[in-house]
């Protein structure tokens, strides 16, 4: 499935950001500055949605740990990496702030109500890419889509969703940075008991090929984010440099 990018479990809330200016309150009461009626034609989809997104979210409480292959230090590895890739070393210190991260990846469903609250058409309903499109399936979009999502859900809400930063999105994959290397509920997989059959990701969408799962069909990790990682893949906020690990800062990086 090259080049194709699902919209994972990414939307993200800074707690140490929240609040609501007044900006912001009218964008909720459905007004803009000058007073404006501006209400999207699915108003009742948008309010449940931003509902689901705020019940669904899972508060991560900040801490220190060691961002990248930590296989050289775990006792399960037997002192080797866990991948063979350069940009994921040096294993280093992070530090993060609190925040908080959707349980769910973001559905077709979701960003449905999203392109239709906006005016924008429906994404992926042609090509090889409508195989995979079902309500319950991770939707595919690129990165500048992701973002605005977020952003969007921003802007309806007065608090500060984004997509995480790479460093938040590691930290809440290994339930606040234990030495899980996988995130199911054990760092495991087990097909059949907390992994899905084939024919289970087979029947999740309309194509006869594996592809994305139905979001939610494995027990969550520990902290109770589910499939982060193993769903497809999923975007963060940062840029990329193949060596940014050996100048990260370690006070909530960003990327470079």
């Amino acid at each position: 499935m090259e080049g194709i990018y699902r919209f994972g479990a990414f939307v993200v809330i800074g707690l140490t950001l929240a609040g609501c200016d007044d900006v912001s309150s009218q964008a909720m009461n459905g007004t803009d500055s000058s007073g404006q009626d501006n209400e999207p034609p699915n108003q009742e989809a948008v309010a449940a949605l931003v509902q689901k997104t705020m019940d669904n979210l899972v508060f991560v409480e900040g801490g220190s740990f060691q961002m990248g292959d930590f296989g050289p230090i775990d006792p399960k590895a037997g002192g080797l990496p866990y991948s063979p890739y350069s940009d994921n070393k040096p294993l280093h210190e992070v530090t993060l702030d609190s925040y908080s991260i959707s349980a769910y990846q973001v559905s077709y469903a979701d960003f449905d109500i999203y392109t239709e609250a906006t005016g924008q058409p429906r994404i992926n309903t042609e090509g090889f890419e409508v195989e995979y499109r079902a309500p319950d399936v991770p939707a595919g979009v690129d990165w500048y889509q992701a973002r605005d999502y977020c952003q969007w859900l921003a802007d309806q809400t007065g608090l500060p969703f984004a997509l995480p930063t790479e460093a938040q999105w590691e930290y809440a994959a290994r339930s606040r940075g234990q030495f899980l290397p996988l995130a199911t509920n054990d760092g495991y997989i087990r097909r059949g008991e907390n992994y899905p059959s084939r024919e289970e990701i087979i029947a999740s969408t309309p194509s006869p090929h594996v592809g994305p799962q139905t979001i939610g069909l494995i027990p969550p990790n520990p902290l109770g984010v589910y499939q982060m990682g193993l769903n497809g893949f999923e975007w963060v906020n940062d840029w990329y440099s193949e060596d940014y690990y050996d100048v990260s800062p370690e006070v909530n990086p960003t990327g470079p």
